[in-house]
């Protein structure tokens, strides 16, 4: 297959995703990964910066997303409706291809310590978008903390959720941040 063949970003994914699971992400090559895909290295750096984009890529469009989510809910609707609608505006990323990738791309992140960090600092990024948008809506700085780090937790939660049994991602994102809501509210009555 030529390098200019459609799907080439998901192609090479999905090669390296089996290579990473055979193999072990830290013995994996970005050299390996084209050569698996029928593409070459080149065309691989045309759609990733390194392998680890692999696995963390959209995150820009995701910050962006959840950024117009917050803007876009009415000025009236509190912190917790604001990261809802954050929550909501990202899932027009949750595709078919990125839940069939989901659990293998966890399983691989799991297994390695770097890539842990990477995805914690990719969530604490995201906490940090919306603690920016609540409080560009005038959301004091603790409640807007808060807040953010409850959205993240939902976030988490969702997603799983979504990797199990699909649909439209709003579906889940809802009913998870309501839990974490719930769950922080009920921490002052178990004092």
């Amino acid at each position: 297959m030529g390098r200019w063949e459609p799907e080439a970003r998901e192609r090479l994914m999905v090669a390296a995703l089996d290579l990473f699971g055979e193999q072990g992400y830290e013995n994996t090559g970005v050299a390996q990964i084209a050569e698996r895909a029928g593409l070459t290295k080149s065309t691989f750096f045309r759609h990733f910066r390194d392998k680890r984009e692999v696995l963390f890529g959209g995150q820009d469009e995701l910050v962006s997303l959840i950024a117009a989510g917050i803007e876009g809910t009415p000025a009236s609707a509190g912190a917790l409706k604001a990261v809802e609608g954050a929550l909501v505006a990202i899932g027009v990323t949750f595709t078919d291809s990125r839940r069939a990738n989901g659990p293998r791309r966890l399983a691989v992140i799991a297994a390695n310590a770097e890539l842990r960090e990477r995805d914690a600092l990719k969530m604490a990024g995201f906490s940090g978008v919306i603690k920016d948008g609540l409080l560009l809506r005038g959301v004091q700085e603790v409640e807007a903390a808060v807040a953010a780090e409850l959205g993240v937790l939902a976030l988490r939660i969702a997603y799983g959720r979504w990797l199990e049994a699909g649909g439209d991602f709003a579906d889940v994102a809802r009913p998870a941040l309501e839990e974490v809501a719930a769950a922080a509210a009920a921490l002052e009555g178990a004092e």
